[in-house]
């Protein structure tokens, strides 16, 4: 019986007087295409359901519909775009408000409250990175100590003297 539930039967009725193998060719390709267009149907209702749960960065307004309490932190970071890789990782929902109102801007980061202690470390790694970059030399200080180590190589070169041979 588990074998008839699986096996499925498609029947497709062609009328006319003469069946060629192209014709039968053409009327196979339609009715797969049309099953495909069924699936692709399919598939995007069961998309649209599993859109209905997002998870990431979101609004304000889906992160409340959601369901759950929110918490917010304050962030007054000029790269905030770099949190985004952090949440990423440790699967925080979150929602991103800029409050341009003071100077420099302060953002805050509104998550749910259940996220607490994933938040926290996800903060801790973000903050680590944030301190590992402002302590790295930048690309161009390096390449102008590096021209400088060059200059002072040519000028050693140049001053060279000449030294004369002994006569024979």
């Amino acid at each position: 019986m588990h074998e008839e539930v699986n096996e499925k039967v498609i029947s497709l009725a062609i009328k006319g007087g003469k069946i060629s193998a192209d014709l039968l060719k053409a009327a196979l390709t339609k009715l797969l295409k049309e099953m495909g267009e069924i699936e692709k149907e399919t598939e995007q209702k069961l998309k649209a359901r599993r859109e209905t749960v997002s998870h990431g960065k979101q609004s304000l307004k889906k992160l409340t519909q959601q369901g759950s309490q929110l918490t917010n932190i304050e962030v007054t970071d000029k790269n905030i775009k770099s949190f985004d890789r952090v949440a990423r990782k440790y699967g925080i929902d979150y929602s991103l408000k800029k409050d341009a109102s003071t100077e420099p801007p302060r953002y805050l980061v509104f998550f749910k409250a259940k996220d607490v202690d994933v938040m926290t470390a996800a903060f801790k790694e973000y903050t680590g990175v944030s301190m590992k970059k402002t302590k790295k030399t930048s690309i161009r200080k390096k390449l102008q100590i590096a021209k400088d180590r060059v200059a002072k190589e040519r000028e050693r070169t140049k001053t060279k003297e000449k030294v004369r041979r002994p006569e024979r």
